[in-house]
């Protein structure tokens, strides 16, 4: 990083900073993937893939070399 350009971003900080808060920021947008309907349906197919592969076994012994 080049003591120049580190001068050149201060300077045009130091003349746009008002700027930067010159608008305000409205509520965010909602999000149709974060309806708690949906986060519940998704967490419980996950717990059904767990509960599945508990039932399956681990033929590769994957919990004795995650401990």
């Amino acid at each position: 990083m080049h003591p120049t350009q580190v001068g050149l971003w201060k300077r045009e900080l130091q003349e746009q900073a008002a700027s930067l808060f010159d608008v305000k920021r409205g509520p965010k947008p909602a999000d149709p993937s974060a309806s708690p309907e949906r986060l519940y349906s998704e967490i419980g197919r996950l717990k059904m893939e767990l509960d599945q592969l508990h039932e399956i076994g681990d033929p590769l012994k994957l919990d004795t070399l995650l401990s």
